[in-house]
Protein backbone atom coordinates (compact mmCIF):
# COMPACT_ATOMS: atom_id res chain seq x y z
CA UNK A 1 0.00 0.00 0.00
CA UNK A 2 1.46 3.33 -1.05
CA UNK A 3 1.86 5.82 1.74
CA UNK A 4 -0.36 8.42 0.10
CA UNK A 5 -3.13 5.34 -0.01
CA UNK A 6 -2.22 4.61 3.81
CA UNK A 7 -2.92 7.86 5.06
CA UNK A 8 -5.83 8.52 3.23
CA UNK A 9 -7.38 5.31 4.64
CA UNK A 10 -5.89 6.06 8.44
CA UNK A 11 -7.55 9.39 8.37
CA UNK A 12 -10.38 9.95 5.91
CA UNK A 13 -14.07 8.53 5.87
CA UNK A 14 -15.10 7.28 2.12
CA UNK A 15 -19.09 8.13 1.67
CA UNK A 16 -21.32 5.02 1.24
CA UNK A 17 -19.07 3.02 2.69
CA UNK A 18 -18.13 0.11 4.88
CA UNK A 19 -14.41 1.74 5.50
CA UNK A 20 -12.71 -1.56 5.73
CA UNK A 21 -13.74 -2.41 2.17
CA UNK A 22 -12.48 0.53 0.92
CA UNK A 23 -9.75 0.63 -1.69
CA UNK A 24 -8.98 4.14 -2.98
CA UNK A 25 -6.84 4.52 -6.60
CA UNK A 26 -4.47 6.78 -5.98
CA UNK A 27 -4.92 9.58 -8.72
CA UNK A 28 -2.20 11.85 -9.81
CA UNK A 29 -2.86 13.38 -13.09
CA UNK A 30 -6.09 14.31 -14.86
CA UNK A 31 -6.35 15.79 -18.70
CA UNK A 32 -9.97 16.22 -21.02
CA UNK A 33 -11.25 12.79 -20.61
CA UNK A 34 -8.78 10.67 -19.04
CA UNK A 35 -6.97 10.76 -15.49
CA UNK A 36 -3.81 8.41 -14.23
CA UNK A 37 -3.15 6.65 -11.02
CA UNK A 38 -0.01 6.75 -9.12
CA UNK A 39 1.40 3.58 -11.43
CA UNK A 40 0.81 5.52 -14.19
CA UNK A 41 -2.64 3.45 -15.46
CA UNK A 42 -4.68 6.01 -17.82
CA UNK A 43 -8.52 5.75 -17.01
CA UNK A 44 -11.26 7.23 -19.34
CA UNK A 45 -13.83 8.81 -17.17
CA UNK A 46 -16.87 7.23 -18.48
CA UNK A 47 -19.11 8.73 -15.64
CA UNK A 48 -17.74 12.26 -15.56
CA UNK A 49 -16.85 11.28 -12.18
CA UNK A 50 -20.26 11.87 -10.11
CA UNK A 51 -21.59 13.04 -13.68
CA UNK A 52 -20.67 16.96 -13.17
CA UNK A 53 -17.23 16.96 -14.89
CA UNK A 54 -19.13 17.73 -18.26
CA UNK A 55 -16.40 19.83 -19.66
CA UNK A 56 -13.62 17.23 -18.96
CA UNK A 57 -10.38 17.21 -16.64
CA UNK A 58 -8.12 20.68 -16.68
CA UNK A 59 -10.37 22.95 -18.73
CA UNK A 60 -8.22 26.63 -18.61
CA UNK A 61 -10.58 28.78 -18.81
CA UNK A 62 -12.15 27.65 -15.99
CA UNK A 63 -8.96 27.18 -14.18
CA UNK A 64 -7.88 30.83 -15.09
CA UNK A 65 -11.51 32.63 -13.56
CA UNK A 66 -11.06 30.90 -10.33
CA UNK A 67 -6.81 31.89 -10.26
CA UNK A 68 -7.76 35.43 -10.93
CA UNK A 69 -10.45 35.36 -8.73
CA UNK A 70 -8.73 34.19 -5.60
CA UNK A 71 -5.76 36.50 -6.29
CA UNK A 72 -8.54 39.04 -6.22
CA UNK A 73 -10.70 38.36 -3.60
CA UNK A 74 -11.01 35.26 -2.73
CA UNK A 75 -14.00 35.55 0.16
CA UNK A 76 -16.75 37.62 1.18
CA UNK A 77 -19.49 37.28 2.83
CA UNK A 78 -22.80 36.86 0.96
CA UNK A 79 -24.35 40.03 2.40
CA UNK A 80 -21.88 41.82 -0.17
CA UNK A 81 -22.23 42.64 -3.82
CA UNK A 82 -19.61 41.57 -6.34
CA UNK A 83 -18.89 41.29 -10.00
CA UNK A 84 -18.49 37.56 -10.14
CA UNK A 85 -21.90 37.38 -8.29
CA UNK A 86 -23.73 39.44 -10.46
CA UNK A 87 -22.15 37.61 -13.45
CA UNK A 88 -22.97 33.90 -12.54
CA UNK A 89 -26.08 35.10 -11.18
CA UNK A 90 -27.22 36.46 -14.66
CA UNK A 91 -25.67 34.00 -16.72
CA UNK A 92 -27.77 31.20 -14.23
CA UNK A 93 -31.02 32.83 -15.07
CA UNK A 94 -30.73 33.54 -18.52
CA UNK A 95 -29.99 29.95 -19.33
CA UNK A 96 -33.36 29.08 -17.50
CA UNK A 97 -35.13 31.28 -19.68
CA UNK A 98 -37.12 32.13 -16.44
CA UNK A 99 -37.85 35.73 -17.29
CA UNK A 100 -37.71 37.81 -13.62
CA UNK A 101 -36.26 35.04 -11.97
CA UNK A 102 -33.78 34.85 -9.63
CA UNK A 103 -31.37 32.36 -7.88
CA UNK A 104 -30.35 31.75 -4.83
CA UNK A 105 -26.76 30.34 -4.49
CA UNK A 106 -25.53 27.55 -2.27
CA UNK A 107 -22.39 25.06 -2.31
CA UNK A 108 -24.41 21.66 -3.80
CA UNK A 109 -26.89 20.07 -4.75
CA UNK A 110 -28.51 18.52 -1.75
CA UNK A 111 -27.96 22.35 -0.42
CA UNK A 112 -30.54 23.42 -3.47
CA UNK A 113 -33.48 21.22 -2.82
CA UNK A 114 -32.72 21.77 1.26
CA UNK A 115 -33.32 25.09 0.56
CA UNK A 116 -35.86 24.93 -2.33
CA UNK A 117 -38.09 22.93 0.27
CA UNK A 118 -37.62 25.86 2.89
CA UNK A 119 -38.26 27.93 0.16
CA UNK A 120 -41.45 26.32 -0.99
CA UNK A 121 -43.43 26.05 2.62
CA UNK A 122 -42.39 29.45 2.84
CA UNK A 123 -43.80 30.58 -0.06
CA UNK A 124 -47.17 28.66 -0.66
CA UNK A 125 -47.71 28.15 3.47
CA UNK A 126 -47.75 24.68 2.87
CA UNK A 127 -46.24 21.99 4.56
CA UNK A 128 -46.27 18.75 2.49
CA UNK A 129 -43.94 17.53 -0.40
CA UNK A 130 -44.17 15.10 -2.90
CA UNK A 131 -41.25 13.35 -4.53
CA UNK A 132 -40.75 10.07 -6.45
CA UNK A 133 -39.58 6.68 -5.85
CA UNK A 134 -36.31 5.54 -7.73
CA UNK A 135 -35.05 9.38 -7.57
CA UNK A 136 -31.85 10.49 -5.76
CA UNK A 137 -31.63 14.51 -4.66
CA UNK A 138 -28.99 14.64 -1.71
CA UNK A 139 -28.58 12.91 1.62
CA UNK A 140 -28.58 16.08 4.17
CA UNK A 141 -32.04 15.59 6.34
CA UNK A 142 -34.44 17.69 3.80
CA UNK A 143 -33.09 16.34 0.50
CA UNK A 144 -32.47 12.54 2.25
CA UNK A 145 -35.99 12.99 2.91
CA UNK A 146 -37.41 13.65 -0.69
CA UNK A 147 -34.81 11.05 -1.65
CA UNK A 148 -36.67 7.85 -2.66
CA UNK A 149 -34.38 4.81 -2.51
CA UNK A 150 -32.25 2.68 -0.01
CA UNK A 151 -30.23 6.23 0.81
CA UNK A 152 -32.86 7.81 2.36
CA UNK A 153 -33.52 5.18 5.09
CA UNK A 154 -30.17 6.97 6.54
CA UNK A 155 -32.40 9.86 7.01
CA UNK A 156 -35.18 8.23 9.05
CA UNK A 157 -37.58 8.70 10.70
CA UNK A 158 -36.97 12.38 9.56
CA UNK A 159 -39.45 15.12 9.60
CA UNK A 160 -42.83 15.07 9.14
CA UNK A 161 -44.92 15.96 5.19
CA UNK A 162 -42.72 14.17 3.03
CA UNK A 163 -44.64 12.10 0.59
CA UNK A 164 -43.80 9.44 -2.03
CA UNK A 165 -45.12 8.84 -5.48
CA UNK A 166 -44.44 6.41 -8.46
CA UNK A 167 -42.80 8.09 -11.60
CA UNK A 168 -43.13 6.50 -14.72
CA UNK A 169 -41.35 3.32 -15.46
CA UNK A 170 -42.97 1.34 -17.46
CA UNK A 171 -39.91 -1.37 -17.90
CA UNK A 172 -40.87 -2.19 -14.07
CA UNK A 173 -44.60 -1.53 -14.11
CA UNK A 174 -46.90 -3.51 -12.58
CA UNK A 175 -47.77 -6.87 -14.81
CA UNK A 176 -51.10 -6.16 -15.20
CA UNK A 177 -50.27 -3.10 -17.05
CA UNK A 178 -50.52 -3.52 -20.91
CA UNK A 179 -49.06 -0.05 -22.35
CA UNK A 180 -49.52 0.14 -26.62
CA UNK A 181 -47.33 3.60 -26.44
CA UNK A 182 -46.20 6.24 -24.17
CA UNK A 183 -49.23 7.85 -24.07
CA UNK A 184 -50.43 4.99 -22.16
CA UNK A 185 -47.72 5.26 -19.91
CA UNK A 186 -47.82 8.67 -19.22
CA UNK A 187 -52.01 8.39 -18.37
CA UNK A 188 -51.23 5.86 -16.28
CA UNK A 189 -48.73 7.11 -13.73
CA UNK A 190 -50.72 10.56 -13.80
CA UNK A 191 -53.64 8.92 -12.68
CA UNK A 192 -52.20 7.45 -9.81
CA UNK A 193 -50.27 10.53 -8.92
CA UNK A 194 -53.99 12.59 -9.05
CA UNK A 195 -55.27 10.54 -6.94
CA UNK A 196 -52.63 10.72 -4.17
CA UNK A 197 -52.79 14.19 -4.55
CA UNK A 198 -56.78 13.69 -3.69
CA UNK A 199 -55.69 11.69 -0.54
CA UNK A 200 -53.28 13.46 0.28
CA UNK A 201 -55.24 17.02 0.52
CA UNK A 202 -54.26 19.43 -2.66
CA UNK A 203 -54.87 22.38 0.11
CA UNK A 204 -51.52 20.64 2.52
CA UNK A 205 -49.21 20.13 -0.96
CA UNK A 206 -46.04 22.77 -1.23
CA UNK A 207 -44.58 21.04 -4.15
CA UNK A 208 -44.05 18.26 -6.36
CA UNK A 209 -40.42 17.29 -6.82
CA UNK A 210 -39.00 15.15 -9.94
CA UNK A 211 -35.26 15.02 -11.50
CA UNK A 212 -36.25 15.79 -14.44
CA UNK A 213 -34.78 12.82 -15.72
CA UNK A 214 -33.83 10.44 -13.34
CA UNK A 215 -30.06 9.85 -12.73
CA UNK A 216 -28.21 7.56 -10.73
CA UNK A 217 -30.95 5.59 -10.60
CA UNK A 218 -31.14 4.63 -14.22
CA UNK A 219 -31.84 7.49 -16.60
CA UNK A 220 -35.50 7.11 -16.39
CA UNK A 221 -36.82 9.32 -19.25
CA UNK A 222 -40.60 9.91 -18.85
CA UNK A 223 -43.01 9.99 -21.91
CA UNK A 224 -43.23 14.20 -22.87
CA UNK A 225 -47.04 14.28 -21.94
CA UNK A 226 -45.85 12.76 -18.19
CA UNK A 227 -44.21 16.39 -17.76
CA UNK A 228 -46.76 18.27 -19.35
CA UNK A 229 -49.50 16.48 -17.47
CA UNK A 230 -47.71 17.19 -13.95
CA UNK A 231 -47.74 20.49 -15.20
CA UNK A 232 -50.85 20.77 -15.44
CA UNK A 233 -51.91 18.90 -11.80
CA UNK A 234 -49.94 21.54 -10.17
CA UNK A 235 -51.76 24.59 -12.32
CA UNK A 236 -54.87 22.70 -10.92
CA UNK A 237 -54.21 22.15 -7.28
CA UNK A 238 -51.88 25.28 -6.92
CA UNK A 239 -48.49 23.38 -6.10
CA UNK A 240 -45.40 24.31 -6.88
CA UNK A 241 -43.04 22.04 -9.70
CA UNK A 242 -39.51 21.93 -9.19
CA UNK A 243 -37.62 20.20 -10.94
CA UNK A 244 -34.37 18.98 -9.99
CA UNK A 245 -31.34 19.45 -12.68
CA UNK A 246 -28.67 18.98 -10.50
CA UNK A 247 -27.28 15.69 -12.36
CA UNK A 248 -29.20 16.26 -15.84
CA UNK A 249 -28.25 20.43 -16.39
CA UNK A 250 -25.97 21.64 -17.93
CA UNK A 251 -26.48 20.33 -21.47
CA UNK A 252 -26.12 16.29 -19.97
CA UNK A 253 -29.11 15.67 -22.09
CA UNK A 254 -28.37 18.12 -24.99
CA UNK A 255 -30.25 20.73 -24.13
CA UNK A 256 -28.95 23.55 -21.46
CA UNK A 257 -31.70 22.20 -19.10
CA UNK A 258 -33.20 18.66 -19.22
CA UNK A 259 -36.75 19.94 -18.93
CA UNK A 260 -36.28 21.97 -22.05
CA UNK A 261 -36.79 18.46 -24.12
CA UNK A 262 -40.21 18.06 -22.67
CA UNK A 263 -42.29 21.40 -23.65
CA UNK A 264 -42.74 22.53 -19.82
CA UNK A 265 -41.27 25.15 -17.28
CA UNK A 266 -40.99 24.32 -13.75
CA UNK A 267 -41.59 27.35 -10.58
CA UNK A 268 -38.61 26.33 -9.56
CA UNK A 269 -34.76 24.57 -10.48
CA UNK A 270 -32.39 22.90 -8.09
CA UNK A 271 -28.88 22.62 -9.73
CA UNK A 272 -24.90 21.96 -9.14
CA UNK A 273 -22.71 19.41 -10.53
CA UNK A 274 -22.21 20.78 -14.10
CA UNK A 275 -22.69 24.84 -13.58
CA UNK A 276 -18.41 24.30 -12.43
CA UNK A 277 -18.10 20.93 -13.64
CA UNK A 278 -17.03 20.38 -9.98
CA UNK A 279 -13.76 22.91 -10.14
CA UNK A 280 -15.06 24.00 -7.75
CA UNK A 281 -18.15 23.78 -5.48
CA UNK A 282 -21.21 25.61 -6.18
CA UNK A 283 -25.30 24.78 -6.62
CA UNK A 284 -28.53 26.79 -6.30
CA UNK A 285 -32.19 27.14 -6.69
CA UNK A 286 -33.66 29.66 -9.80
CA UNK A 287 -36.95 30.59 -9.04
CA UNK A 288 -40.19 32.19 -11.54
CA UNK A 289 -40.14 35.99 -11.14
CA UNK A 290 -43.55 34.85 -8.84
CA UNK A 291 -41.54 33.71 -6.04
CA UNK A 292 -39.00 36.05 -6.23
CA UNK A 293 -41.36 38.46 -6.01
CA UNK A 294 -42.84 36.82 -2.73
CA UNK A 295 -39.62 37.67 -1.03
CA UNK A 296 -39.14 41.34 -1.87
CA UNK A 297 -41.22 41.95 1.53
CA UNK A 298 -41.16 39.03 3.46
CA UNK A 299 -37.96 37.86 4.47
CA UNK A 300 -36.63 34.41 2.95
CA UNK A 301 -35.33 31.66 5.23
CA UNK A 302 -32.48 30.91 4.06
CA UNK A 303 -28.94 31.88 4.78
CA UNK A 304 -25.20 30.20 4.25
CA UNK A 305 -21.59 31.31 5.22
CA UNK A 306 -20.39 30.22 1.66
CA UNK A 307 -23.62 31.66 -0.42
CA UNK A 308 -22.15 32.54 -3.59
CA UNK A 309 -18.96 31.84 -2.67
CA UNK A 310 -16.48 34.32 -4.83
CA UNK A 311 -14.25 31.34 -6.53
CA UNK A 312 -17.34 29.33 -7.46
CA UNK A 313 -19.13 32.24 -8.44
CA UNK A 314 -16.28 33.01 -10.90
CA UNK A 315 -16.02 29.62 -12.29
CA UNK A 316 -19.81 29.33 -13.10
CA UNK A 317 -19.57 32.30 -15.40
CA UNK A 318 -16.44 31.36 -16.67
CA UNK A 319 -18.44 27.31 -17.41
CA UNK A 320 -21.48 28.69 -18.64
CA UNK A 321 -19.26 30.79 -21.33
CA UNK A 322 -17.26 27.57 -22.27
CA UNK A 323 -20.02 25.25 -22.66
CA UNK A 324 -20.80 27.91 -25.83
CA UNK A 325 -17.32 28.73 -26.64
CA UNK A 326 -16.77 24.96 -27.51
CA UNK A 327 -20.43 25.01 -28.93
CA UNK A 328 -20.96 22.10 -26.87
CA UNK A 329 -24.73 21.53 -27.82
CA UNK A 330 -23.90 21.23 -31.17
CA UNK A 331 -21.38 18.83 -30.50
CA UNK A 332 -23.23 16.58 -28.72
CA UNK A 333 -25.90 16.08 -31.40
CA UNK A 334 -22.72 13.62 -33.24
CA UNK A 335 -21.33 11.75 -30.14
CA UNK A 336 -25.70 11.34 -28.43
CA UNK A 337 -26.28 9.59 -31.81
CA UNK A 338 -22.85 7.32 -32.11
CA UNK A 339 -23.77 6.08 -28.13
CA UNK A 340 -27.11 5.74 -28.78
CA UNK A 341 -27.08 3.33 -31.79
CA UNK A 342 -24.23 1.46 -29.97
CA UNK A 343 -26.34 1.30 -26.86
CA UNK A 344 -29.31 0.15 -28.84
CA UNK A 345 -27.39 -2.67 -30.74
CA UNK A 346 -26.44 -3.96 -26.64
CA UNK A 347 -30.23 -5.03 -26.53
CA UNK A 348 -29.87 -7.09 -29.23
CA UNK A 349 -26.47 -8.23 -29.08
CA UNK A 350 -26.40 -9.47 -25.11
CA UNK A 351 -28.62 -11.48 -23.39
CA UNK A 352 -28.17 -9.33 -19.47
CA UNK A 353 -28.82 -6.17 -21.12
CA UNK A 354 -32.49 -5.71 -20.50
CA UNK A 355 -32.71 -2.37 -21.41
CA UNK A 356 -30.76 0.77 -22.28
CA UNK A 357 -32.09 4.56 -21.93
CA UNK A 358 -29.93 7.45 -23.03
CA UNK A 359 -31.00 11.12 -24.03
CA UNK A 360 -27.52 13.31 -24.98
CA UNK A 361 -24.91 11.54 -23.23
CA UNK A 362 -27.07 10.59 -20.06
CA UNK A 363 -27.34 6.77 -20.55
CA UNK A 364 -27.94 3.54 -18.37
CA UNK A 365 -27.60 0.06 -18.88
CA UNK A 366 -30.32 -2.16 -17.08
CA UNK A 367 -28.76 -5.44 -16.46
CA UNK A 368 -31.25 -8.87 -16.17
CA UNK A 369 -30.79 -12.52 -15.38
CA UNK A 370 -33.61 -13.29 -17.61
CA UNK A 371 -34.88 -10.74 -20.36
CA UNK A 372 -38.55 -12.67 -20.45
CA UNK A 373 -39.55 -12.06 -16.68
CA UNK A 374 -37.01 -8.73 -16.86
CA UNK A 375 -35.51 -10.14 -13.11
CA UNK A 376 -32.86 -7.72 -12.27
CA UNK A 377 -29.41 -8.92 -12.39
CA UNK A 378 -29.35 -7.92 -8.70
CA UNK A 379 -32.66 -7.58 -6.36
CA UNK A 380 -33.33 -4.19 -5.30
CA UNK A 381 -31.36 -2.15 -2.47
CA UNK A 382 -29.21 -5.69 -2.34
CA UNK A 383 -26.42 -7.24 -4.11
CA UNK A 384 -24.65 -10.18 -1.38
CA UNK A 385 -22.52 -11.20 -3.29
CA UNK A 386 -20.84 -7.96 -4.87
CA UNK A 387 -21.78 -9.03 -8.75
CA UNK A 388 -21.61 -5.29 -9.24
CA UNK A 389 -18.62 -4.53 -8.06
CA UNK A 390 -17.30 -7.47 -10.11
CA UNK A 391 -18.80 -5.74 -13.33
CA UNK A 392 -17.39 -2.43 -12.68
CA UNK A 393 -13.75 -4.20 -11.95
CA UNK A 394 -13.67 -6.05 -14.81
CA UNK A 395 -14.46 -2.07 -16.54
CA UNK A 396 -11.69 -1.25 -14.56
CA UNK A 397 -8.86 -3.03 -15.24
CA UNK A 398 -9.19 -2.05 -18.71
CA UNK A 399 -9.27 1.34 -18.13
CA UNK A 400 -12.89 2.27 -18.22
CA UNK A 401 -14.30 4.16 -14.97
CA UNK A 402 -18.22 4.45 -13.94
CA UNK A 403 -19.86 3.70 -11.42
CA UNK A 404 -23.11 1.49 -10.84
CA UNK A 405 -26.73 1.94 -9.14
CA UNK A 406 -28.94 -1.24 -8.06
CA UNK A 407 -28.71 -3.40 -11.86
CA UNK A 408 -27.46 -0.19 -13.66
CA UNK A 409 -24.32 1.04 -15.09
CA UNK A 410 -24.12 4.37 -15.55
CA UNK A 411 -22.76 5.55 -19.37
CA UNK A 412 -22.31 9.83 -18.72
CA UNK A 413 -18.70 10.92 -20.48
CA UNK A 414 -17.49 14.28 -20.75
CA UNK A 415 -19.61 16.45 -22.93
CA UNK A 416 -15.96 17.03 -24.62
CA UNK A 417 -15.60 13.30 -25.84
CA UNK A 418 -14.52 12.46 -29.51
CA UNK A 419 -16.59 9.93 -31.58
CA UNK A 420 -13.60 8.10 -31.62
CA UNK A 421 -12.86 7.66 -28.08
CA UNK A 422 -16.16 7.23 -27.24
CA UNK A 423 -16.44 4.07 -29.75
CA UNK A 424 -13.03 3.19 -28.28
CA UNK A 425 -14.09 2.95 -24.93
CA UNK A 426 -18.06 1.30 -25.63
CA UNK A 427 -15.89 -1.59 -27.28
CA UNK A 428 -14.55 -2.32 -23.96
CA UNK A 429 -18.14 -2.02 -22.29
CA UNK A 430 -19.26 -4.29 -25.36
CA UNK A 431 -16.46 -6.92 -24.02
CA UNK A 432 -17.44 -7.05 -20.63
CA UNK A 433 -21.00 -7.37 -21.17
CA UNK A 434 -19.91 -10.28 -23.27
CA UNK A 435 -18.38 -11.72 -20.03
CA UNK A 436 -21.79 -10.92 -18.28
CA UNK A 437 -24.12 -12.60 -20.59
CA UNK A 438 -21.61 -15.75 -19.14
CA UNK A 439 -22.66 -14.64 -15.81
CA UNK A 440 -26.15 -15.23 -15.72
Amino acid sequence: MSAIKEKDKKYNLHSWSAQNKVDPIVVTKAEGLYFWDENGKKYADMSSQLVNSNLGHGNKAIIDAIVEQAQKIPFMGPAFAMDCRADAAEAVVEATGFKGGKVFFTNAGAEANENAIKIARQYTGKLKIFSQYRCYHGSTAGAGMLTGEPRHFFNEPGGPGFVKYDGPYAYRAPKACKFENEDDVADFYLELLENQILYEGPEQIAAIWLESVVGSNGVLIAPVKWYQGVRALCDKYDILMVADEVMAGWYRTGKCFAFMNFGYEPDMITFAKGCTCGYVPLGGVVMQEKIAKFFDETSMGCGLTYSAHPMGCAAAAATIAEYKNEDIENKMKVTSKVLADILDGYVESHASVGQVRHIGLFSAIELVKDKETREPLVPFGKDPEGIMPKILGMLKADGFWTYSHENMIVVCPPLIITEEELREQMAIMDKVLDSVDQMI
